[in-house]
């Protein structure tokens, strides 16, 4: 029996012996690997945090103290130790466990996640709220240094430090600039600053000087001492500025000193950061080695690393996307790229090569993204924000008050629209077309096809006001894609099929699926016009009319939530024709957050699949 299998909750890891805890971490570092390998997953950031896993669950006694894991996809080793090492084969999986901490699955998941740079303002609330119950749990917010590229991270911090509570940040750096700054004074002062008996004295030599006649100028040189000769080797500065005291650096995969520094921290009573360096993909030579590749992966062959491909040999919309946008750049100058630490997943590595000059990478960051998209925008430029659906949320006020408010022409290339899969909740992109649609100014485009995403980047960026092209994950139907790129007209929809029972409005990946529909209706008598809608705003409302008034029935299909979506928009326009009576059929998602799976689980799960949407049609016809 492996040391892993005789833990089903964190108490048993506190009964190990030490030089148990070595072979606990290749037990952990096995089963993420192999798990990772057959469904996918974040493997090279939970590789990383092995042993930081094991101190804080040696260290601290969760459910009680709590640890709040910032994004959440370095938290494999912490599901394996708190009870679900059963259950890890179904993670990311339809009904599995998810791939980041849900409070539903564990009371030791105190908070849930999947975003970046959330864990200080929420280790900051948990604080608060123990504090006015009197209690005396620890609160530990885990942050990766990526996630510390965020503003609300340091939004967080500042605030965390003002009030100075009782809480520690573990900053988990494993490739920032600040990883250099290792060596035997750092190693001397690490040791110092987080001996137990340093802290207290500290603290009542203060109390002390404060009582003196002179103690107050005594504790100001005091500290300036300290701070100008630790800051000139360590980061202390920058997070003593904020307020917390500072610790490190510490090599997070050596457990004797990351279980004897958090010993340590433990009996602080004020605000700490800790500050840790690991590797990424550590203990897996493949992952160690790209750790980019293996961040978030999929499927993969454990002997070799290699990636195991799908089905089909199309290019994803993601490819189509970005190579547009070189062959748009190579003709326009004034073209500019902008990806939130994004480069890989919205496909702008190929313009980051061929335009380097161009090509801004400004971190977890969407709220400056957006802004300073607008700022180009306004110096003449023409800006292209690649961003994932759920994620450009995160920037919804700056798109408002900064790129429409101005009408400026800033284009959002919004990728993962619509259901992504594993990632679950956090990452379905079902909400865009209802947070942009109802803003002045801007342009909401949706592509049938990869082709058709190609002339819809084309016209959004030449429209010089706000446009949003959205489009899924995943590949493209194999169309063919045209060499010269053309502009559509805007507000202009598409007819692909005509009938004479109803019409049919479809919208980006339900236009296939639409046609696919009609076919087999048409067999039962049921003959369905279907329109390519193209546009959410403007709506060709032409087109709509006509066929209302013709047919007195429409139905419509899309993949973001029927509560002010594409149909709501339709129903709008017919309200404002005094066309009220017209019958309608919306399909969408519903008002719910939509669990994590296969996309075309979820599509039939959702009614959005060939036979889902044939069977609503067929009732709503029926009725």
């Amino acid at each position: 029996m492996s040391i892993l299998e005789t833990i089903e909750s964190p108490a048993d890891l506190k009964k190990l012996q030490s030089f148990q805890l070595h072979e606990l971490a290749e037990d952990l570092r096995k089963i993420i690997t192999d798990t990772c390998a057959a469904t996918g997953g974040h493997l090279a950031p939970s590789l990383g945090v092995v042993e930081l896993t094991i101190a804080l669950h040696r260290v601290f006694s969760t459910p009680t103290d709590k640890i709040i894991w910032d994004v959440g996809h370095q938290a494999y080793a912490h599901k394996l130790l708190t009870g679900r090492r059963d259950n890890f084969k179904t993670l990311r999986t339809l009904n599995g466990i998810s791939g980041f901490p849900k409070r539903h699955e564990s009371p030791h998941d105190s908070f849930d996640v999947g975003h970046s740079s959330t864990s200080i303002s929420a280790a900051t609330g948990f604080a608060v709220a123990r504090d006015l119950e009197g209690r005396k749990d620890k609160i530990v917010a885990v942050i990766g240094d990526g996630s510390m590229t965020g503003g609300i991270a340091y939004e967080a911090i500042n605030h965390a430090g003002h009030l100075n509570k009782d809480m520690i940040i573990i900053l988990n750096d494993n490739e920032m600039s600040i990883a250099e700054n290792v060596g035997a004074l750092s190693h001397f002062l690490t040791r110092t600053a987080s001996s137990e008996f340093i802290h207290h004295f500290k603290k009542n030599t203060e109390s002390f000087l404060k009582r003196l006649e002179v103690g107050n100028g005594v504790l100001h040189l005091a500290r300036k001492i300290e701070e100008s000769f630790k800051g000139l080797f360590t980061p202390a500065m920058l997070f003593q500025a904020f307020g917390f005291e500072y610790i490190g650096p510490v090599d997070g995969h050596n457990l004797p000193a990351m279980i004897e520094t958090l010993e340590s921290v433990k009996k602080f009573d004020s605000a700490v950061l800790v500050h840790i360096l690991t590797k990424k993909g550590m203990g897996y030579t493949p992952a160690e080695q790209n750790p980019s590749m293996f961040h978030g992966v999929g499927p993969f062959e454990i002997e070799t690393g290699k990636i195991i491909m799908g089905k089909g040999g199309a290019a994803s919309y993601t490819a189509v996307f970005g190579s547009a946008l070189c062959k748009l750049a190579a003709e326009n100058e004034r073209i500019t790229a902008i990806t939130a630490a994004m480069p890989d997943g919205t496909g702008l590595t190929g313009f980051s090569r061929d335009f380097p000059a161009r090509f801004y990478d400004v971190g977890i960051a969407e709220q400056h993204a957006v802004t300073f998209a607008a700022g180009l925008a306004a110096a003449g430029y023409r800006p292209v924000f690649a961003v994932y659906s759920s994620f450009l949320q995160r920037a919804y006020d700056q798109v408002s008050h900064d790129v429409c408010i101005q009408n400026l022409p800033v284009t959002f290339a919004i990728d993962r629209a619509g259901v992504v899969g594993n990632d679950g909740p956090t990452h379905h992109g079902a909400f865009d077309i209802s947070y942009l649609r109802h803003l002045p100014n801007i342009t909401l485009m949706a592509p049938k096809d990869e082709n058709e995403l190609q002339h819809m980047l084309a016209t959004a960026i030449a429209l010089g006001s706000p446009a949003a092209v959205r489009y899924p994950r995943g590949n493209g139907y194999g169309v063919a894609l045209d060499q010269k790129l053309n502009i559509i007209p805007t507000g202009r929809a598409e007819l692909l099929r005509e009938g004479d029972s109803a019409a049919v409005f479809a919208l980006g990946t339900m236009v296939y699926p639409a046609l696919d529909v009609a076919a087999t209706l048409e067999r039962e008598g049921i003959s369905l016009n279907v329109v390519n809608a193209r546009f959410v705003k403007p709506l060709d409302e032409a087109m709509i009319i006509t066929m209302a008034e013709k047919y007195g029935v429409l139905i419509t299909i899309e993949e973001n939530s029927r509560q002010g979506g594409f149909g709501t928009a339709v129903l709008e326009l017919l309200e404002q024709h005094s066309l009220g009576s017209i019958r309608v059929l919306r399909l969408g998602y519903p008002d719910s957050y939509i669990p994590q799976g296969e996309q075309h689980e979820l599509r039939a799960i959702l009614g959005l699949d060939s036979i889902g949407i044939a069977k609503s049609i067929r009732t709503f016809l029926a009725s």
